[in-house]
């Protein structure tokens, strides 16, 4: 039982004796800065159950503390909140017991426990990973690693979408202008090869459509009349019929992007437990809409195809078959779902996919409830915003996307840059300098990206990313790099338990902020938001480098102030590699 929990204790025992009501919990908080106490119990959830004023209430619990809790030594009550002063011994215990743990903060998931399904990446075979799948595999990855840290078993995967129009525009393009091209003859990873010719062929189609134009077609005639979307068009019939020289093109072609989408993962730092491939999984859901019909969940319109009507629920008519009896996303996602918890005994599923697809999930997960599922309450989406940069918005038909790849590079050779303008890298040979950039620029981007609440739209600075002071991932590297250097500059055994020591305000604050941690990761696995890590973390290295300022530690007074400020640096520096961990970020022992 940590300190919060036995105060809890103590505080629901006084109202009990003071009110005789019988409370379950109790919320806590921070004690703000700028009034004195070192944890605060929030009065106000308290007058649902108890009639008065909260500064009344607050003393009388306060006051019942006081005597009968001796880690409890003063009280105040501002307004609604009773702020509770503690005894110092109390936080140099709860240091010890942080500093013993090896693990701290991170729960093991126990044996019979059900796992969650975390879906990110999800890209198409067409073109390479771009900026937005670099925010989402960034999001979902460290998402899984915060949830696994709470305690959950965790799936990783995507699925791939690797079948469809938008594959033959690149695989014709590449068939009538690639002249037998590899990446191997070209040089090129796979993905942006066949990225290259999906480009090739949208400029191809736009060409047609203004030719048609000019020969009396209206444009909407024109977009269905080019030619070579009709070609693509067969291709795509060719396909699903089986075609056996259209499917050795495919297999061919999704081939050299996967490798291309491998590269890109490593370089990323990212993996997945489990792919799922469109290509198997799109009829999935058609028996199921079948079984649906028989129970009138669905209906038939007189065109053959197949309905959902939500007007009721708030939304509207959704089509689930094409009156040719094909598949659309939706009936794909309906199967696809059932077969991962047929599979897997899943706790819950997490879909990682961008805000523009907000409507499609309150359709999927209303569906799911009215086929009967009960696991479909523990459907979520974690919807996420935009990247832009300074720039604009991207577009993939044109080429004018920001590539992961050439991003990751560009913020290698930024933290090139400004690492060798502050030269202190005499010492490093080639191969740990390039390591160091790599940290660095991975450091940043991940960072700049995660700190920020999944919900919002982000405009990505590349320049302010990699800022060495501020809220940025490389300032937080830079003290986790100077926490190494103290530790290997140490000439005195620090790791035996320090006793009877006065801790001073700086080094209460460390380990109270220390203490936040484990909760921390409970609440962004709760709220799926990796940003509370980050900025968690943050606040800690800002709280470090506020005693670092104010104390001694090598040069102190005493031995025994030496060993418990190496201690708390040591500590300290496993939190914020921990933290940064979850992240998907790295942390270099030298800066």
């Amino acid at each position: 039982m940590n300190f919060q929990e036995k105060i809890e204790f103590a505080a629901i025992s006084g109202i009990q004796e003071i009110y005789q009501i019988k409370v379950d919990s109790l919320e806590f908080q921070s004690t703000r800065k700028e009034f004195d106490g070192d944890i605060t119990l929030v009065i106000f959830p308290l007058l649902r159950y108890i009639k008065g004023n909260p500064v009344e209430i607050g003393t009388k619990i306060g006051e019942y503390l006081k005597i009968n809790f001796p880690e409890i030594i003063d009280f105040n009550v501002i307004k609604g909140f009773l702020n509770l002063v503690a005894n110092p011994t109390i936080f140099l215990e709860s240091f010890q017991e942080i500093y013993q743990n090896e693990h701290y903060g991170i729960l093991n998931p126990t044996t019979n426990s059900k796992s969650v399904m975390v879906e990110y990446s999800s890209p198409n075979t067409n073109k390479p990973l771009h900026l937005g799948h670099v925010r989402n595999n960034l999001l979902g990855y460290s998402v899984a690693n915060i949830i696994e840290a709470s305690g959950k078993k965790v799936i990783k995967t995507q699925i791939i979408n690797d079948r469809g129009i938008h594959i033959c525009k690149s695989m014709l393009a590449w068939e009538l202008y690639g002249n037998g091209a590899t990446p191997k003859s070209t040089g090129l990873k796979g993905d942006k090869l066949v990225g290259n010719y999906y480009v090739a062929f949208d400029k191809v189609y736009k060409k047609e459509i203004e030719q048609l134009i000019t020969e009396g077609k209206s444009e909407e005639e024109a977009k269905k009349q080019a030619p070579i979307l009709l070609k693509a068009q067969e291709m795509l019939l060719k396909w699903e019929a089986g075609d056996e020289h259209v499917v050795a093109l495919w297999k061919k072609m999704n081939e050299w992007v996967y490798e291309g989408f491998n590269a890109t993962y490593l370089a990323l730092g990212v993996d997945f437990h489990k792919n799922y491939y469109e290509s198997q999984t799109y009829l999935l859901g058609k028996e199921v809409v079948n079984e649906g019909m028989e129970k009138g969940v669905f209906y038939r319109k007189e065109d053959g195809s197949v309905w959902i009507d939500l007007t009721d629920d708030g939304l509207d008519e959704k089509i689930v078959l094409r009156s040719d009896g094909t598949a659309v996303y939706m009936t794909q996602d309906i199967g696809t779902a059932i077969q991962r918890y047929k599979e897997f005994s899943l706790e819950s599923l997490i879909y990682t996919v961008g805000n523009e697809q907000d409507y499609h999930f309150k359709v999927l997960f209303l569906i799911m409830k009215k086929l009967g599922y009960e696991w479909a309450d523990h459907l979520y989406h974690l919807s996420y915003g935009m990247v832009d940069l300074p720039s604009g918005k991207m577009k993939s038909r044109e080429g004018t996307v920001v590539d992961a790849d050439e991003l990751i590079e560009e913020m290698k050779n930024s933290a090139q840059e400004i690492s060798e303008e502050l030269g202190k890298l005499e010492s490093y040979n080639k191969i740990e300098k390039q390591n160091l950039y790599r940290i660095i620029g991975l450091g940043a981007l991940k960072y700049f990206i995660l700190k920020v609440d999944p919900k919002k739209r982000i405009l990505f600075d590349p320049k302010e990313s990699i800022d060495f002071n501020g809220n940025t991932g490389p300032f937080i590297q830079y003290t986790y790099a100077r926490i190494q250097s103290i530790l290997r500059k140490a000439d005195f055994e620090f790791s035996q338990t320090v006793e009877n020591y006065n801790l001073n305000d700086k080094e209460k604050s460390l380990i109270k902020q220390l203490q936040l941690y484990p909760e921390v990761i409970q609440n962004a696995a709760q709220n799926l938001s990796p940003a509370l890590v980050a900025n968690y973390t943050f606040d800690l290295v800002k709280e470090y480098n506020s005693f670092y300022q104010s104390n001694s530690i090598l040069n102190a007074d005493t031995l025994t102030e030496k060993q418990f400020r190496t201690q708390l640096s040591y500590k300290v520096g496993t939190v914020i590699k921990s933290a940064f961990g979850l992240l998907g970020i790295e942390v270099p022992e030298r800066m």
